[in-house]
């Protein structure tokens, strides 16, 4: 099973969880985790996991030296169990350190074998190639001297959980959004003792649903279909009756009120994110409101977790109106204005400085007055996010977002001011802040 690097710790806890396998059937690779396990706990996995990209199951392992070698091991694996040739295949190729000249000579020696097997076995019928909406999806890996061979028993991709239809620019994968979690230690709290959890920064409502699902047990991929369902070994009973199960795990908030809480300085997003939401079934478990990230106090009395990606750089200004006072109004421009403060520079273009400082020392200034005995967690691609913040991260984890690497830093928020009267900063109870 793929996922993101810097996940492989959390999807190894997920997927011993999920299939009850002794830790001795899992091993942690570079980039996933391996199991030894059954066509049964392949289904489980679809459905039940929030970290994998991908449910693979691996069909062929064997050296090679040129492209006729990687003919050669595909024609030897038995497809015909698999699916027929009735149905659309596509073949992706990846590799690390491989001598072949051309990947994609390579996924063309391995469809022509998977291809000539069926018209050997079948009476000259091969399966069509659709590289767009394919049945059946081929993966072969390639190393400096050795091929492995899998079939693909998800389809789309396992972040694509069926209900995020409105999304903005840029949206956070809902494979991330779990890891954060995860890391967080937020989705493993007992449901008795979970603390709230908030993002100001909600955008389409990508980190705030998921979390409202695993406070329902809801399995994320109850809302889609999967490549597996196409495939000869599929068993409709046996998938029906997973499926009831899971279903029968799902549960509400006990007392009704939300546990989950996200805003947007985006009337826009925040509208997205409810109607995400309603797909995705938690929208009475999860409250969406608008409002600016430095502005919006907390959503409860009882000090919870932030969870956020923030905006960076050019995408900073939908974040908040940083520099802006409270009586600071929107202008028709869409900057803002000097209201009973008097005298305030158009917010968004403070805002978008190069780094984003002003944006950030002013959000941990309202977080520092505002959320005393909150725990903050942001995900940046920026290690110098700490030293802007003017915080001191307690916990940093290292995640990637795509091909961009990032931190996850905590932060322990406690009672304090951004700055004294007289313009210096002020001490907090935790020490002095970080210059």
């Amino acid at each position: 099973m793929p996922c993101a690097a810097g996940v492989e710790d959390y999807l190894f806890t997920e997927a011993q969880r999920i299939t009850g396998l002794d830790a001795s059937r899992l091993s942690k690779r570079r980039g996933g985790v391996q199991l030894q396990a059954s066509w049964r706990d392949a289904l489980l996995l679809n459905l039940n996991s929030r970290l994998a990209q991908r449910v693979l199951v691996q069909l062929s392992f064997s050296e090679y030296r040129n492209e006729q070698d990687l003919y050669r091991a595909a024609s030897e694996v038995a497809w015909e169990i698999w699916f027929t040739p009735k149905q659309s295949i596509k073949v992706e190729v990846t590799a690390q350190h491989s001598p072949l000249t051309s990947l994609n000579f390579a996924a063309l020696k391995i469809k022509d074998a998977v291809c000539d097997r069926f018209r050997d076995k079948s009476g000259g019928v091969r399966p069509d190639v659709n590289t767009q909406w394919p049945d059946v999806r081929i993966y072969a890996h390639l190393t400096t001297d050795t091929l492995t061979l899998y079939i693909d028993t998800s389809g789309e991709p396992l972040f694509k959980r069926g209900w995020r239809e409105d999304k903005g620019e840029a949206p956070l994968k809902e494979t991330l959004a779990a890891a954060m979690l995860a890391a967080s230690g937020w989705a493993d709290a007992d449901e008795a003792s979970r603390p709230p959890l908030y993002d100001p920064c909600c955008g389409s409502g990508t980190i705030a649903i998921e979390a409202a699902q695993i406070a329902c047990g809801m399995a994320p991929g109850l809302l889609r279909r999967f490549a597996f369902e196409k495939m000869l070994p599929f068993q409709s009973h046996v998938w029906s009756a997973i499926k009831q199960d899971a279903l029968a795990r799902v549960r509400k908030s006990a007392d009704g009120r939300a546990l989950v809480f996200g805003s947007d300085v985006s009337h826009r997003m925040v509208d997205f994110a409810q109607r995400n939401a309603q797909r995705a079934g938690v929208a009475d478990v999860v409250e969406f409101r608008g409002g600016d990230a430095l502005q919006r106090m907390p959503p409860t009395e009882r000090p919870g977790v932030m969870l956020v990606n923030p905006p960076y750089g050019e995408r900073i200004e939908t974040a908040g109106f940083a520099g802006a006072g409270r009586g600071a109004v929107s202008s028709p421009s869409g900057g803002a204005t000097g209201g009973a403060t008097g005298g305030v520079a158009g917010a968004r273009e403070q805002a978008q400085t190069e780094d984003g400082g002003e944006f950030f020392n002013q959000l941990s200034a309202h977080w520092k007055k505002n959320y005393a005995g909150w725990t903050g967690w942001v995900l940046t691609p920026d290690l110098k996010l700490p030293g802007k913040m003017r915080l001191k991260e307690s916990r940093r984890v290292p995640m990637w977002n795509g091909p961009i690497e990032c931190r996850l830093f905590k932060f322990d928020m406690v009672k304090g001011s951004a700055r004294n009267s007289a313009g210096g900063i002020a001490p907090t109870e935790q020490g002095t802040p970080r210059a």
